[in-house]
């Protein structure tokens, strides 16, 4: 299957989480925010959420500063 992840063109397995997709592409988890198809995804559904082909990914991870 063929998803757009943060504006890449990117090959993936069928049945693809988000969760794992993180894993997939070592994406801290626990800093980031996932928006799927303009919709932002509440971290708790992330397992539960499965990717289907031509998905729109964008993926922001939080970096801390000051």
């Amino acid at each position: 299957m063929r998803i757009t992840l943060n504006s890449e063109l990117k090959e993936c397995p069928d049945g693809l989480t988000i969760e794992r997709l993180l894993d997939l592409y070592q994406i801290d988890k626990n800093r980031t925010a996932v928006e799927l198809n303009l919709e932002v995804i509440p971290r708790k559904e992330h397992s539960k959420r499965t990717l289907k082909d031509s998905d729109v990914v964008e993926v922001v991870t939080f970096v801390g500063g000051g």
